[in-house]
């Protein structure tokens, strides 16, 4: 059951459009990200539905209730809880006080915020720091103290804008954890926004990715990094090899096209179900590095089987990158680092028919 449904949302700034009459739903309970680059519409999404912008067109309901076709609702009254990728805590405060400053102008008892204020400081790992300032705390317990505010308030949904993009590597990966888990067990309704595609996979129940203002594809981590809806969907989530061509022919069951590039005349690819494409289009064949299989001697397979020569090689750790010239065209493949292979070294590559997609 959907608890957020964002409707027709449409806003722009002066010239820009900046969301372009998206329709969302997020179930009650899930984590979902919305997922770009700088400049896609995902943050003025998130600010929309905090009540922080007004868009000209659509509506935005949650938990049954209209926050703009009724009459705007001030985003005090929408129980929203929101962090912000700068923190935004007080440095002249105490973490206790920047905590309970929300339910303090509530004019809640000292009683029931004491009470809130302890529960939420044990449940994001502050408990015994209450009395530091900001300026004694690492980078990773300000984005706790942040959280911690934006859950006293026991709201309805909690909103993320890329609360992690401050901090180093290693602890953006621990904090990922700890954000999933705690959202996971309070069963709290979330929106979380990252330009970070590891982030988005690994913290998110469903990632909408956004371009231009539009939606482009909604689906799990899984769905959408396998099957991806176009080249920019493909292209922003992990490495794909994008060989130009014309599709030469539809084979008959509408699945499997042959496909025309610059070192094949008929190179067997798939096409997805909701791509719809004739003999003559142009796309790309499009399959991920780690996809193509790799031969020293030419193999028994038939079709869609080229030979190559490493041009470059990338060491990464339990992975080697090959940068492969394939009759002019730059393909690049992944294998076990134990492999041994030299630049210059003939290969031969087998391009799975099934792993390889159309996509335009």
């Amino acid at each position: 059951m959907a608890f957020i449904e964002i409707k027709n949302l449409f806003k722009r700034f002066k010239n820009t459009v900046a969301v372009n009459h998206v329709q969302l739903e997020v179930i009650k309970g899930e984590m979902l990200t919305l997922l770009g680059p700088s400049g896609c519409g995902k943050t003025t999404t998130l600010r929309c539905i905090a009540g922080l912008e007004r868009p000209e067109e659509g509506d935005i309901v949650i938990d049954g209730k209209p926050m703009l076709s009724e009459g705007f609702v001030q985003p005090s009254k929408r129980g929203i809880g929101m962090v912000f990728q700068n923190y935004a805590v007080w440095p002249h405060m105490k973490v206790f006080n920047n905590i309970i400053y929300g339910l303090k102008i509530q004019k809640i008892s000292k009683k029931i915020i004491q009470e809130r204020a302890q529960q939420v400081l044990e449940l994001v790992g502050l408990s015994g720091l209450q009395d530091r300032y900001p300026s004694q705390l690492s980078g990773g317990q300000q984005q706790r103290v942040a959280l911690a505010r934006a859950l006293v308030g026991n709201p309805k949904v909690l909103l993320l804008d890329e609360p992690l993009s401050n901090l180093d590597a290693k602890l953006r990966e621990k904090m990922r954890f700890e954000i999933k888990s705690l959202v996971r067990r309070m069963g709290i309704t979330s929106v979380y926004v990252t330009h970070d595609q590891a982030e988005a996979m690994v913290i998110s129940d469903r990632i909408a990715v956004m371009d231009s203002g539009n939606i482009v594809q909604i689906g799990t981590a899984e769905e959408i990094y396998q099957k991806p809806a176009n080249k920019f969907v493909a292209d922003f989530i992990g490495t794909m090899n994008f060989i130009p061509g014309e599709i030469s022919k539809v084979l008959d069951d509408k699945t499997l096209v042959y496909v025309r590039t610059e070192f094949s005349e008929k190179m067997t690819c798939t096409m997805p179900k909701a791509q719809s494409a004739r003999s003559g289009d142009n796309v790309f064949a499009s399959i991920r590095p780690e996809d193509i299989e790799v031969f020293a001697e030419p193999p028994e397979k038939k079709e869609n089987v080229f030979k190559g020569t490493i041009i470059n090689k990338a060491y990464l750790g339990n992975f080697l990158f090959l940068f492969m010239d394939v009759k002019g065209t730059m393909v690049r493949v992944q294998i076990p680092h134990y492999i041994p292979q030299e630049e210059g070294q003939d290969l031969y590559l087998f391009i799975n028919p099934q792993k390889c997609m159309t996509l335009l």
